[in-house]
């Protein structure tokens, strides 16, 4: 799975080693960071998913103020009902389980697997998101290049044509300046294969669109006869 980080925050170090194990049955087993209410960094961002335990009371509002003000899923684990009742005034996007509930870690795995794989999909959207824009990137510059390539063909055939003029004229030109024309014109005939090589690749890349095009119609000639 994606490298999913679950924050855990409580002053029972059983707390954490209750929810850290009982994660490990289920399909998808995020990364654990635990720590104690006195431990607790003032800023955190490095995690998808918080669970925050029985802590101190006035250790409540300078852990939970934080975790609330991100866009990440909140869950608070409160001890008795006065301390969830708090919570869900003050905190109210924060998802408040009683520990006093027979079933409290059976619904806190449950809530918080889901969680943890939507953040998970959220971060390969914005993966996605980020190599769609550099492909349509490259892409633009791809179609710019195509599109210069015929003035940069006019300008090669140029160079080409007068390196070839100046070095069949025998003597007009020192050994140093005909050794420099003729790094010009081999420079020159490696760009034109460069060239070339940028007409291949069109041609290559219209010839399996085009098949993808043809297989794509005969599947949906397929699926339409068998529907």
């Amino acid at each position: 799975m994606d490298d999913t980080t679950v924050l855990i925050i409580s002053d029972e170090a059983e707390f954490s080693r209750s929810i850290t194990a009982r994660w490990q049955a289920e399909r998808y087993v995020p990364t654990f960071t635990t720590l104690s209410g006195d431990l607790w960094p003032r800023s955190v961002d490095n995690f998808e998913v918080a669970i925050v335990g029985p802590l101190r009371r006035e250790l409540l509002s300078l852990i939970v103020e934080p975790l609330h003000s991100t866009l990440q899923p909140v869950f608070c684990v409160c001890q008795d009902a006065p301390t969830a009742k708090l919570v869900r005034e003050r905190w109210p996007r924060t998802s408040v389980l009683r520990r006093d509930q027979e079933n409290w870690l059976d619904v806190l795995i449950l809530a918080g697997g889901e969680a943890v794989q939507r953040a998970g999909a959220e971060a390969r959207a914005r993966t996605a998101e980020q190599n769609c824009t550099t492909l349509e990137r490259q892409a633009m510059l791809g179609r710019y290049m195509l599109e210069m390539r015929h003035g940069l063909n006019n300008a090669l055939t140029s160079l080409l044509g007068n390196s070839d003029l100046l070095l069949i004229e025998p003597g007009s030109l020192s050994a140093q300046a005909r050794g420099q024309i003729e790094t010009i014109r081999n420079m020159t005939l490696r760009i034109h294969e460069v060239m070339q090589r940028f007409s291949s690749l069109e041609k290559e890349m219209n010839v399996v669109a085009q098949q993808v095009e043809r297989d794509s119609g005969k599947f949906r000639v397929a699926m339409a006869a068998g529907g």
